[in-house]
């Protein structure tokens, strides 16, 4: 039988729009263009959840995240859920892990003073953990390079700040860092991967390789610091000022002020307060990691091909969520605005035909769709829980009879430790939530105890104008709410709903859960 392997590759807050080629000017990404031309490329690809540990845990287990709950950095993840690592070592795989999957683990029957409960960044159970690469903690690349004889700091993030103590840290700093290009973090796990594979040239392996860039702090080896002119990147859609978009909803405005903390973009400086000039160096680093990870992802697809194992092969990439990059005044990942959620998505299947190869896919698809699409490749079972579809029929040229016409995503603003939006808002923690839903039309964002939003994307592409109170849109803001009310019933935990006991033992329905008009319908391609 031929091997069926699978490389899953995610990146850490890569915006949807930032590839060359979808156009995007700033992006130099040859090796993923070429993988998407080889492949088939998802356009409308969306996170249902941010930041890290909720949108990997939605990812991996392939539930939206009023299923798991699993909704904040350090939210425990019920142990009673199942996961691609779990599914895959049922059906004989063996899956490693190089990175991180941000897993907070289960407290339940565990030690009070068990130190993975003081952190968020554990290993998803069922991975094998091969190579790590932790915010918070030593990591193996930092075992590399004190090998290689760089002078060690005490935590891993100090390794990004400037080379010179005597920098203003209030200002943003572009400078290379100081490690070279092939010492980096990107270049660590590529390698990593690389070794791995050597002896396993007869497997059928499942490798999920997970970097860190672009995510914050915004530093670069050379060349990349300065690969990017600060006039390339796109300007951000935004009001006027700040003032005006946090006018626009009560949420923003304190969004904004945890924006001003040190801190809070990894790096000691208040992002609001930076000049114009700091913020559009800050863009073109961001551009400029993108181009190494690039570099490091086409190092082990042509890794791939030299052994034969690329035709073996079925290829992932996509990110765990977006990054603002200063639209809207925003920086980071949350809230309802779609540089947040929207992220980029290349699977390059060896079974697709060569009339389909670098086929554009328009249809709206979501992150809970790649653990069933893996399995489904593989040939395993795919659990009745899971609230994603295969992607297969996609890759094979085909197009689904019906598919989605929305997607969906919800971000939860609690925070059990700080409480800086329950208190600055007058909220309980559970009402410290939003909902979004989002076709080619309008946007439509229910907030539990907060107004809601709608956006009329036709008109308003880039989100300025909330017409939720505008009586005109009345009927659309109620459309809209039932549609979200229908996609939540549709799609609510049903692990043993569809159970019954009866004379004849325990009566088990696994079919699909149906598709309504509402939700779902036929696509023009």
């Amino acid at each position: 039988m031929p091997h069926k392997k699978v490389l899953f590759i995610t990146v850490d807050q890569w915006r949807g729009d930032a590839l060359g080629c979808l156009g995007h000017p700033a992006a130099l990404t040859p090796h993923l263009d070429q993988l998407a031309a080889d492949g088939v490329l998802f356009r409308n690809h969306y996170t249902p959840s941010a930041p890290c540990g909720p949108a990997r845990t939605t990812l991996l287990t392939g539930l939206y995240p009023f299923i798991h709950r699993s909704v904040r950095n350090g939210t425990p993840l019920d142990r009673r859920h199942t996961n691609l690592a779990l599914e895959a070592r049922r059906a004989g795989r063996d899956p490693v892990l190089f990175g991180y999957t941000d897993s907070s683990a289960d407290p339940r029957e565990m030690a009070p003073d068990d130190p993975r409960l003081r952190s968020f960044e554990g290993v998803l159970p069922g991975f094998r953990l091969e190579a790590t690469l932790n915010e918070g903690a030593l990591s193996g690349w930092m075992t590399e390079l004190a090998r290689k004889g760089y002078d060690m700091p005490d935590t891993l993030f100090e390794i990004y700040s400037p080379p010179d103590p005597s920098i203003d840290r209030k200002r943003f700093w572009r400078g290379p860092a100081k490690y070279k290009a092939e010492d980096s973090d990107t270049a660590y796990i590529a390698d990593k991967v690389i070794d791995y594979l050597r002896l396993r040239r007869k497997e059928d392996w499942l490798i999920h390789a997970v970097f860190l860039r672009p995510h914050p702090p915004l530093i670069a080896p050379a060349p990349y610091d300065q690969l990017i002119d600060i006039n390339v990147p796109r300007k951000p859609i935004r009001k006027a000022n700040r003032s005006q978009e946090a006018d626009g909803h009560p949420y923003l405005g304190v969004w904004f002020d945890e924006m001003s903390l040190s801190g809070y973009f990894d790096a000691p400086l208040d992002i609001h307060a930076l000049p114009e000039g700091d913020r559009e160096a800050m863009r073109a680093v961001y551009y400029g990691l993108i181009a190494e990870v690039d570099t490091q992802i086409g190092k082990i697809i042509d890794y791939l091909k030299k052994t034969g194992e690329y035709d073996e092969t079925l290829i992932i990439f996509t990110s765990d969520h977006g990054e603002m990059l200063g639209d809207h005044w925003c920086w980071g990942k949350g809230g309802f605005f779609d540089g947040s959620n929207h992220i980029p998505l290349i699977i390059r299947d060896p079974d697709t035909p060569k009339t389909a190869r670098g086929r554009q896919v328009s249809a709206f698809t979501e992150s809970i769709d790649l653990m069933p699409t893996i399995l489904d490749w593989m040939g395993s079972s795919i659990p009745s829980e899971n609230n994603g579809h295969s992607l297969k029929e996609w890759l094979a040229g085909g197009m689904p009879e019906r598919w989605r016409k929305s997607v969906f995503w919800e971000f939860d603003f609690r925070n059990p430790v700080s409480e800086r939006y329950e208190k600055a808002l007058g909220l309980s923690p559970d009402e410290c939530t939003l909902n979004v839903i989002r076709d080619r039309d309008f946007k439509y964002v229910h907030f539990t105890a907060l107004p809601p939003l709608l956006f009329d994307l036709q008109k308003d592409p880039g989100e300025l104008v909330n017409l939720a109170g505008d009586p005109a849109y009345a009927r659309i803001v109620a459309e809209y709410a039932q549609r979200l009310l229908s996609h939540r019933l549709l799609h609510a935990e049903r692990t043993l709903t569809n159970a019954m006991l009866s004379p004849k033992g325990v009566i088990y329905k696994t079919e699909p859960r149906g598709q309504p008009d509402a939700l779902y319908g036929s696509l023009p391609e």
